[in-house]
């Protein structure tokens, strides 16, 4: 018997369904209710914009690449190999919901403020995909590689906008990236344990 469904999901899941279907831009929190089958009090209580429904999904998104990392897959391996392995699991889940995806950075990307208040959130899941591939976020080394990663990850997101379902050019432009800024991973064993 399938679990049922938490409020938070069946609002994350109703709003991913509509902008696949409508597009983004123009979705009410009204019509995203009522796909849910929720009350508008309920989605009040938990989300105060459509803004927050896809930070829930972010953050929902972290949590299952977080479930998904296998340290004993990660042992003996470069810190950038980590990262890029991370990396790929959450582009293997956001595949799921590509099409919805996209329809939400195609909105977001007309809407600056929306794109400002991402801004935070987005840096805080680069933070926990740094965690998850057992690189250090601590202090000022951990905030700037956060900032780097999360330039990373949006130059192979665009990317992934446009590929296939292989996933090679998005692979190959995230792998083309953290070459790029390796610097701050490390490459040896040294940098690994020190991670």
């Amino acid at each position: 018997m399938a679990a049922r469904k938490s409020i938070d999901d069946k609002v994350i899941d109703a709003g991913l369904a509509l902008a696949a279907a409508e597009g983004w831009g123009g979705l009410t929190l009204g019509q995203i209710a009522h796909t849910a089958k929720v009350s508008l009090a309920d989605l009040h209580d938990r989300f105060s914009s459509k803004g927050d429904i896809v930070r829930a999904y972010s953050r929902r998104t972290d949590v299952r690449v977080l479930r998904a990392v296998d340290p004993e897959d990660q042992e003996g391996e470069r810190p950038k190999d980590r990262i890029f392995d991370v990396l790929m699991l959450r582009f293997d889940e956001l595949q799921h919901d590509k099409q919805a995806v996209a329809a939400i950075a195609r909105a977001m990307s007309r809407d600056p403020f929306s794109l400002l208040a991402s801004t935070r959130p987005a840096v805080q899941s680069m933070q926990w995909m740094l965690e998850a591939a057992s690189i250090d976020v601590e202090g000022m080394t951990g905030a700037v590689r956060a900032r780097v990663l999360g330039a990373v990850w949006l130059a192979a997101f665009r990317v992934w906008l446009d590929d296939g379902e292989e996933l090679a050019k998005t692979m190959a432009e995230l792998d083309h990236r953290l070459q790029q800024s390796s610097a701050l991973w490390g490459q040896g064993e040294a940098a690994s344990a020190e991670a």
